[in-house]
């Protein structure tokens, strides 16, 4: 009922009953009261003000007869017998007062038959989820809300409202509208309720200090953020200034705080914000919240609550916590909404938790996070567990069995680079078949910009035993279902690994065979210019460590490749630890890439920025200061180019596009790769993308530019392989078969199955224009 001091000036309790009360949330004081004043008693409006507006609003109820009412707090006022009058018979009444409910019982076991009535603390019903289409409190809420108390009581008791009220139902609150009760009532209705605020009509003749308000909320099942409506107005306010002042406000005041909820996707909530609602599942929901903070863990969380669209088969959890390291963050797979549902789709879980770490929790291990996450993130479990299962909790796993970081550097241009060696748990049986004799080991490039991207991977051989293999650039797929946890231990491995080299005989990288299978789409152009003793001009933009070159350099006598990097750092790593070495047939630039192309696409001369151009460079690999400082050879004539490829990773992991930086997607830079291109010439692009939308636009963009495109998604992969031909003329469908063999005829390996799997991947290029 609120303050005692607002109930005195009612007048219609007498001093000696509120004295006899006292405390407005004890059981003992209310039986009491009830054996004192054992006739009807109504605190706030009588029923011929509640009787319009009370019954006009449960008209308005879709639920099938019976309506099913409950009233909690029912005391012995006689607002039950009247709707029960009026018509509504399926009434349940609680209070936790022995003493009135028996006497009500007996008051009403005869003319009322259908009525029930139950002692039952309402902080805590004994009823079903989903019970009663309404919920009549007429001063329940207030007596609750005494100041002196804090709102534990209030939020307990809106708690179960809103537990026991079904959907469309209504909660009708019949209060003095006092800030604090004002304060949780907006609150705890904030998500998925809409609220209505208004005055119960008085006489105009009776003007009584403090005038009684129905507040209505109706259950929706969605998170959308509702304006309260209100059509309060100065001549239906029969109080005092400071009350009519006070609702005015507050109701001002929310409707702000739910005006800017409403239009952010950002918003934080807090677990209290949310409360109940996420008690149960709601397909395709996705909310912000924080976790934890001061006095009730060590650390505070962001985390996004996602609870999975409908699918045929069931899900494996039906709660699961995601944690998200700092280092990827940003990562559009994480950092977007359309990546985090496919984080969801991938975890099979009916409800993920997505929980994102930063620089507060860098000093902490994964034990202590888990250890306090794990309470915090029940509060967040759906009612829907059963069987009691347990929170499992999910990291994206690399399959790394073991891991030896070989060199640490920080770039200016590309930021923190790792060299590794690692052994994975699995390995494809491929390799395994060619070189059985050992635990096969890569060597890995890894940006810690992008720390799921591998932008080279090679086997290593020892020197002294027989050949082993090599591979590069590969996105590592997250396995969102694994319950494995991202492997973070820098365990030597077995044997030194200076003694092993990198093999440029082998791509271990599926995308990489993509793109040389991309070959075959101007294979008789190749092998009509091998044939005439030339060379095949391609340029590769993005170095990395220099393993796609090297292999095509091996594999393909035929061509002549220059390869662009624009950070001298990764030139230096390429040399020093994956053996990469240029000669007449393979040079390196450094140099923008753009650039690079533009300058050699213009029709004058050309500038190229190459260490075998430079007078002092020779092939010792001593010689680093060349590469540092780059020529400019002038005078040099622009020549076409029969292939470019661009396989460079983007800066900005958040835009959804992994590989290339968008620069190389411009229409102004594909032009130019046109105008360089030879009449039968061929454009690469190597896209890592996840999102749909931007591999759309990509293609848009290519198909402005280029007569005949094609595409080759490989079995498991997020890189997509995109080729652009610039003749007007292209290979039909029925020469596809004769233009692998033809490539096969050009390509030159150790192992006849690396070759064999190039023209595999040639069968799965599909036209898209």
């Amino acid at each position: 009922m609120g303050s005692k001091s607002k109930a005195k000036k009612k007048g219609s309790v007498s001093q000696d009953l509120l004295e006899t009360l006292g405390d407005f949330t004890s059981k003992d004081n209310w039986d009491k009261f009830f054996t004192i004043r054992d006739d009807s008693f109504e605190w706030y409006a009588e029923w011929t003000h509640l009787r319009d507006p009370l019954i006009s609003l449960l008209q308005t109820l879709t639920s099938p007869p019976p309506l099913h009412i409950l009233v909690p707090g029912c005391g012995n006022s006689r607002l039950s017998e009247h709707l029960y009058d009026a018509g509504y018979t399926s009434i349940t009444n609680v209070d936790f007062s022995k003493v009135v409910i028996s006497d009500m019982l007996r008051r009403n076991v005869r003319p009322r038959p259908l009525m029930r009535w139950r002692v039952m603390d309402m902080t805590a019903m004994q009823f079903e989820d989903e019970s009663f289409s309404a919920v009549v409190d007429k001063g329940g809420l207030d007596a609750l809300m005494e100041p002196e108390l804090g709102s534990n009581l209030g939020n307990q008791y809106l708690s179960e409202v809103k537990r026991v009220l079904k959907p469309g139902g209504k909660f009708v609150c019949l209060t003095l509208a006092e800030s604090h009760v004002l304060d949780i009532l907006f609150s705890k209705f904030r998500l998925g309720w809409k609220m209505s605020v208004d005055a119960i009509p008085l006489n105009s003749s009776s003007k009584p200090n403090l005038q009684t308000f129905m507040v209505v909320v109706e259950k929706e099942l969605s998170t959308t953020v509702h304006q309260i409506t209100s059509l309060l107005h100065s001549a239906s306010l029969h109080c005092n200034s400071e009350q009519a002042f006070g609702l005015r406000e507050a109701l001002q005041n929310e409707n702000q705080i739910r005006d800017k909820l409403s239009s952010s996707s950002d918003t934080l909530y807090s677990v209290e914000d949310l409360q109940e609602d996420l008690k149960n599942l709601s397909q395709g929901r996705r909310l912000q919240l924080t976790l934890g903070g001061q006095g009730c863990s060590a650390f505070s969380y962001r985390a996004v609550v996602l609870d999975a669209e409908e699918q045929s088969d069931p899900f494996t959890y039906h709660c699961g916590v995601f944690i998200v390291p700092k280092i990827r963050a940003h990562e559009w797979l994480f950092f977007s909404e359309e990546g985090q549902w496919m984080v969801v789709r991938s975890s099979k879980a009916a409800r993920l938790i997505m929980v994102f770490l930063d620089t507060s929790h860098t000093n902490a291990r994964m034990d202590e996070i888990q250890k306090d996450l794990s309470p915090l993130v029940k509060q967040l479990e759906p009612n829907e567990n059963v069987n009691g299962a347990q929170i499992p909790f999910l990291m994206a796993s690399d399959g790394i069995k073991k891991r030896n970081i070989v060199h640490q550097i920080t770039s200016s241009l590309t930021g923190s680079i790792i060299v590794e060696d690692v052994v994975y748990e699995n390995v494809d049986s491929e390799v395994s078949c060619i070189f059985p004799s050992r635990e096969l080991m890569f060597r890995r490039l890894v940006f810690e910009r992008a720390a799921n991207l591998v932008q080279s991977e090679a086997v290593l051989r020892d020197e002294l035993l027989p050949t082993k293999l090599v591979g590069e650039t590969e996105t590592k797929k997250v396995n969102s279902s694994s319950k494995s946890k991202k492997s973070g231990s820098q365990r030597q491995i077995d044997g030194a690994s200076n003694q092993l080299t990198v093999y440029h005989g082998y791509v271990a990288s599926s995308y990489h065979t993509g793109i040389i299978s991309g070959f075959s789409l101007i294979s008789s152009y190749m092998e009509n210019v091998a044939s005439s003793g030339k060379m095949v001009k391609a340029v590769i933009i993005g170095l990395g460590a220099g393993l796609l070159p090297m292999f095509l350099h091996r594999c393909i006598p035929v061509l002549e490749i220059e390869a662009v990097e624009l950070d001298p750092v990764i030139v230096d790593i390429a040399r020093e630890y994956f053996s990469f070495v240029d000669d007449k047939r393979l040079k390196v630039h450094i140099s923008d890439g753009i650039q690079f192309v533009r300058e050699n696409a213009s029709s004058g001369t050309a500038q190229i920025h190459s260490k075998s151009n430079d007078p002092s460079y020779t092939d010792s690999p001593s010689n680093e200061s060349s590469t540092a400082s780059p020529s400019h050879a002038e005078g040099v004539e622009a020549t076409k180019v029969d292939i470019v490829i661009v396989d460079v990773d983007s800066s900005d992991s958040s835009s959804g596009l992994a590989c290339p930086a968008p620069d190389f997607l411009d229409e102004s830079f594909l032009e130019t790769v046109k105008d360089k291109l030879s009449e039968q010439g061929l454009f690469v692009v190597n896209l890592v993308s996840r999102s749909q939308a931007i591999k759309d636009m990509a293609l848009l963009r290519m198909k402005k530019v280029f007569s005949h495109l094609f595409c080759l998604q490989l079995d498991e992969d997020v890189n997509e392989i995109h080729f652009a031909l610039k003749s007007e003329s292209c290979i039909e469908d029925h020469c596809f078969s004769e233009a692998s063999l033809k490539l096969d005829k050009l390509l030159k390996f150790n192992h006849p199955e690396i070759g064999q799997k190039i023209i595999n991947a040639t069968k799965k290029i599909r036209r898209l224009k």
